[in-house]
């Protein structure tokens, strides 16, 4: 029943970022987060690849060479980089990224976050997203500002733990309303 099983992961995921976004005082955030994975189009798709230990996305796409699941998810959902990629208006850069509001970097770092407490399981640590988004961010198209944002909060909870990253955003990143 591996539909049962990517139910349970989506849920689980869900949970953790609510956790996240209620501490931070981002509530709507954290109630309507990643609500597209429960469609038809991402969830059956995310229940035939399911796994268990990575995203399905992942495997779609080496079975096909895309993933329908993804380019339905990261159209909807705010919080992902790819929603913020756009024709650039510089001269011989035809995409770019687009600098994100404040708020949904902040949630896609709680998303990043709790995916990395969901797969990695009791094996989790509080470098695993840091160090995820570092094998991954030469091939990002992000705007500068939101990757240096994001990779500071990142390395942040590195060095400092969960609660007291959590607090450090709050006071000093949330507060500011802007970056």
């Amino acid at each position: 029943m591996k539909w049962l099983e990517h139910l349970k992961t989506i849920n689980r995921h869900k949970k953790y970022v609510m956790e996240l976004c209620f501490k931070l005082g981002l509530y709507k955030q954290g109630l309507l987060h990643d609500m597209s994975k429960y469609s038809p189009t991402e969830f059956i798709v995310g229940a035939k690849y399911y796994q268990g230990t990575r995203s399905p996305n992942n495997a779609e796409r080496e079975d096909k060479g895309y993933t329908s699941a993804w380019l339905h998810h990261k159209g909807r959902n705010k919080h992902h980089l790819e929603y913020w990629i756009d024709y650039s208006l510089d001269e011989g850069h035809e995409m770019t990224g687009m600098k994100m509001p404040l708020k949904y970097v902040v949630e896609m770092f709680c998303d990043r976050v709790a995916a990395s407490k969901n797969y990695r399981g009791e094996a989790y640590k509080d470098s695993d997203a840091y160090e995820y988004y570092m094998k991954s961010k030469e091939h990002l198209l992000i705007h500068p500002d939101t990757a240096k944002l994001l990779e500071s909060m990142l390395l942040y909870l590195k060095n400092n733990g969960e609660e007291k990253t959590l607090r450090y955003i709050k006071k000093n990143i949330l507060s500011k309303k802007t970056y």
